[in-house]
């Protein structure tokens, strides 16, 4: 079982999207206080980051953000977090989110959050960010992401073993539980990275 103190979270930014997407965002903040572990996200005041974090501080947990200043400048970032951390550039963030996390939930999100994730997919790829990915898979969002990652595996664009770099959950409950039981990624799977 693995130590969970804090995950980062990418998640959308939209405020115009289906319930279903909302309802999974403020489960997963809730079941992160219950479990005592800190979220770590980008800061947003809108969308899915700002229901993931107001659910973890409503239930008695703990929210570290991390934005640009150039964000900040535009009042984007949530104001009641337990700690905002201002960096320079969004590749700051992205480094510093990864940085203070013990894992990394995915949800549902444009083109910020699919970006992040193929970013930590290919750190974990090539054994610079080892600890579990989390796919959380919110009425099918991910399936042509899958897809695509499924297509570049076939074609050899990707090795077989690289399909075991992100787990995938359906629920919020089962992404949590899937923090505990992956298996950190061994680092010597980098003699691996190339075809």
């Amino acid at each position: 079982m693995n130590q969970i103190h804090s995950v980062c979270v990418y998640s959308a930014s939209s405020t115009k999207i289906d319930s279903v997407y909302f309802q999974a965002a403020e489960q997963l903040g809730r079941l992160l206080a219950q479990r005592h572990i800190r979220l770590v996200n980008g800061a947003g005041s809108i969308g899915l980051m700002r229901a993931v974090a107001d659910a973890v501080l409503e239930n008695g947990g703990e929210v570290t953000g991390v934005i640009p200043h150039f964000m900040v400048e535009q009042n984007w970032h949530h104001t009641g977090l337990t700690e905002l951390i201002e960096v320079d550039s969004m590749h700051e963030r992205k480094q510093k989110m990864a940085d203070l996390s013990d894992a990394v939930i995915a949800l549902p999100g444009g083109c910020g959050t699919l970006e992040e994730l193929l970013e930590v997919i290919t750190w974990k790829q090539l054994g610079l960010y080892l600890n579990p990915i989390i796919v959380l898979n919110t009425n099918g969002f991910f399936d042509p992401l899958f897809g695509m990652l499924g297509r570049a595996i076939e074609e050899n664009f990707m090795r077989r073993q690289h399909g075991d770099i992100w787990k995938v959950a359906s629920t919020p409950e089962e992404a949590v539980e899937l923090l505990y039981t992956t298996p950190k990624w061994d680092i010597s799977i980098r003699k691996f990275a190339a075809i």
